[in-house]
């Protein structure tokens, strides 16, 4: 017998284990597995439809904690069998969603590992669903979180209901269960909700459409939804629909399920009609539910599909007995002063927008929205397009007195260090067709050597002659066009737009900051955003994004509570300064109509050229407001719908921020702050220095100089010829001319939406005989004469 030698392990090679152990490990521990997912899968059951979904109401409340009232849970669905859903609407779904349905098990694995390795990244668990999945999730599934076990639950419920269930009757119970937005569930309600028509009646193109509001309502609904995303324009979601409706048929063709004949036929995005609105949220209540259900949305709390399920009590910022103040407001002058029978030429489309937000706190108090949510859609104190004019002058004043004018003798970009920050006594021309200058002195013209000239209101000269200086305070109080200008130059249009920003207004909202009408309002701010700007000036420079929701429950606790979060925008002293100047419009200038009997106010009137949107917006120490009124069409079969003059309105000869706007300012918050204490603004520091002092080295000419005389003030320090208004004049801008089309126009009308080439429309000089309200300017009919040398503008 042979002894054959042992080799014993030493040492740390005891205790490492053999292959034989590590596979055996391995071979249980995957049997587990298996064994585990056989038994998850037996032990699943195919949940029965929507028993987990009962529809219930979402719960509004007053800020007082009142009901204001009980909606958007009532489930907008009717369900119709597959024979009643187009085959293009099936297929539509298909081609875009999940081509190998019909073939595949109810799950894409390529797909769940994606959706696992984001996980692990540390993204969310979307992603990887197929049809079968989609309508699992849709269908059967109460828990809509997004979580491991809830992944792992719809994984195997969808294997099971891929095995179990014919394909048809999956594809019926998607398209009957899925969201298509407008609060319809299910192709029924959808065909009904964009285009008043049964399903069993969608063309092609209406089906690839309603396949790409799958994708999410909120970015491809051509109504948009601004609301919930600023980017979710109506414009930006019809280029979205439009490019996925497309890409949609195109995949139909090229997996055989449409032909090309037929495909041809769908270039365009189908017309859908307006969103309808529940009975129950007629007149203001619609449109705070949907300011509010737009703030939840933003907050990531609950998602909209979650919110339209119901189950939910929203508490609001807003003031039941305010928000009925400035309805009341907005009523009574339409009642008294709008007749569209009188005057159907003047006073049709006439809208007016409001919004009135805490200073200390960035609540919203109350909107004014339009006259009822149920006819009139777009929610007027949102974004609606009507520019600001002169009331974006305050954000020119803060920049100046934040940053300073530039030094002319250093580079176009300089520090604050090398600016020099200014006085509300610092002078400026107020003289009419001010000819602009870049800030070191030399002439601004554009890329074509184009000058800008600047009007004022009635094409006046503001200020003692000979040379027609005016203090930036007297400049505010006046709203002179020129003196603005000319300081959003000297300091730079971007930081007159970073100053605007850091007020609260949004970026998106802004024109392009690169030309000298920047100052003076082409912008388009919503009045929620104005009034939440103005109330950072309130409360001494602190800035808080404007909220409407304090707080989101449901039957598991509080989802969401708002925390008010400020940021120190502009100095005590500059936003201070910027007050004890506006409180001047209000006490003896163009906002006079907005005085508040016992309480400081300080505020800003404005008005667009061509007349076609006025505002006032102002402000006490606690609560900040802004109106806005426009013309325009409700009616979206019009085609280019555009803002209309406002010449005539009202019985008016015009209108500007000092007449009704003004009106229903003081009259919503003479009553708004009854209750509240008597507060006084801060008294604001001395700030900044005097500047352009020294009397003007050029000769003066008569008091009205004509259109074919010098120039009285030439603010570059070596004129060239170009500087006479006898020289030859550059070519004049066009309605289709490279100038931009916010600057283009007509003399003979004063020029369209922000401009003209001809002495259009400039807000708040007096002209030498002022009437007891603001006078603003207006498109000259002899434009022809001197349109082709001086540009209107917006005021």
């Amino acid at each position: 017998m042979i002894d054959y030698p042992r080799h014993n392990k030493d040492g740390w090679q005891r205790w490492v284990p053999s292959w034989r152990l590590v596979s055996g490990l391995c071979i249980a521990f995957f049997g587990c597995l298996v064994g585990a997912a056989g038994l998850a899968y037996a032990m699943v059951s195919v949940p029965v439809i929507d028993e987990s979904a009962t529809a219930q109401n979402n719960v509004y409340y007053w800020a007082d904690n009142t009901q204001m009232v009980a909606t958007g849970g009532d489930r907008n669905r009717q369900s119709v069998n597959l024979s009643q859903i187009p085959k293009e609407m099936r297929y539509a779904v298909i081609s875009q969603e999940n081509k190998t349905f019909y073939s595949d098990s109810g799950i894409d694995p390529k797909g769940i590992a994606r959706a696992v390795f984001n996980m692990a990244k540390g993204g969310d668990t979307q992603g990887g669903s197929t049809i079968t999945q989609q309508y699992v999730k849709n269908a059967m599934l109460n828990d809509q979180s997004q979580t491991i076990s809830r992944k792992v639950k719809e994984i195997f419920v969808s294997i099971k209901v891929g095995a179990e269930e014919p394909k048809d009757k999956i594809l019926e119970g998607y398209l009957n269960s899925a969201y298509y937005g407008r609060g319809a569930y299910g192709i029924q309600a959808a065909a009904r909700a964009y285009f008043n028509v049964d399903a069993v009646d969608l063309n092609p193109g209406q089906c690839a459409f309603l396949s790409a509001v799958l994708k999410g309502a909120t970015y491809y609904d051509p109504a948009g939804s601004i609301a919930i995303d600023p980017a979710a324009t109506p414009d930006a979601n019809k280029k979205r629909a439009q490019s996925q409706m497309q890409d949609t048929l195109d995949k139909m063709v090229e997996y055989g399920h449409l032909s090309q004949a037929e495909r041809a036929k769908y270039t365009e995005l189908p017309t859908t009609q307006n969103p309808q609105s529940n009975a129950k949220l007629g007149g203001q209540i619609g449109y705070l539910v949907r300011l509010a259900k737009a703030s939840v949305v933003r907050s990531g709390a609950v998602t909209e599909q979650q919110l339209e399920k119901g189950g939910y009590s929203i508490y609001t910022t807003f003031d039941k007995k305010k928000v009925d103040e400035m309805e009341k407001a907005v009523q009574k002058v339409y009642k008294e002063k709008i007749d569209p029978k009188k005057r159907p030429e003047k006073d049709t489309h006439v809208q007016f927008g409001g919004a009135s937000i805490d200073t200390r706190t960035g609540a919203i108090k109350a909107i004014y929205g339009g006259q009822d949510a149920t006819k009139h859609f777009t929610n007027n104190a949102d974004v609606t397009g009507a520019q600001v004019g002169s009331t974006f002058k305050p954000f020119v004043l803060a920049a100046a007195m934040k940053w300073g004018v530039r030094d002319p003798d250093l580079g176009p970009v300089q520090a604050q260090d090398e600016r020099t920050v200014v006085s509300p006594k610092s002078l400026y021309s107020g003289k009419n067709d001010l000819k602009i200058n870049n800030y070191d002195g030399s002439i601004w013209e554009n890329e074509k050597g184009e000058q800008w000239r600047q009007e004022n209101d009635g094409q006046d000269n503001v200020g003692d002659p000979p040379d027609y200086k005016i203090d930036l305070r007297e400049a505010m109080r006046e709203s002179v066009n020129s003196a603005f200008v000319q300081l959003g130059m000297d300091v730079g249009l971007d930081k007159v737009k970073e100053s605007a920003e850091d007020a609260g207004l949004l970026e998106d909202s802004l024109a392009g900051a690169g030309y000298p009408s920047f100052s003076i309002g082409v912008s388009d701010p919503s009045a929620i955003r104005m009034a939440g700007a103005y109330a950072t000036f309130a409360d001494s420079g602190k800035q808080r994004e404007p909220y409407s929701v304090t707080k989101v429950t449901n039957k598991d606790g509080t989802l969401y509570t708002h925390k008010v979060e400020e940021k120190q925008a502009f100095t005590a002293k500059v936003a201070d300064n910027v007050t004890d100047v506006l409180k001047t419009v209000v006490e003896k200038g163009t906002g006079s109509n907005a005085q508040l009997p016992g309480r400081e106010v300080a505020g800003k009137t404005g008005t667009t050229d061509g007349n076609k949107s006025a505002w006032f917006v102002g402000y006490t120490p606690q609560l900040s407001t802004a109106i806005s009124m426009y013309r325009y069409p409700d009616d979206e079969t019009i085609k280019d719908r555009t803002f209309l003059e406002m010449f005539g309105t009202g019985g008016e000869k015009k209108i500007h921020g000092a007449s009704f706007p003004s009106t229903i300012w003081q009259d919503y918050m003479s009553d708004a702050v009854k209750g509240m204490k008597v507060e006084k603004f801060p008294k604001p520091e001395p700030i900044g220095e005097v500047i352009n002092d020294a009397p003007s080295p050029t000769p003066t000419p008569s008091p009205s100089p004509s259109a074919s005389e010098t120039e009285e003030v030439s603010p570059s320090p070596t004129p060239s010829p170009s500087d006479t208004q006898n020289s030859p004049s550059p070519p004049a801008p066009t309605e289709s001319c490279d100038f931009w089309d916010i600057n283009c126009g007509n003399g003979n009308n004063g020029g369209n939406t922000n401009g003209g080439n001809g002495p259009g429309g400039s807000e708040g000089s007096q002209s030498p005989s002022p009437s007891a309200t603001e006078t603003e300017g207006e498109g000259d009919s002899s434009g022809n004469t001197r349109g082709n040398t001086i540009w209107g503008t917006n005021g």
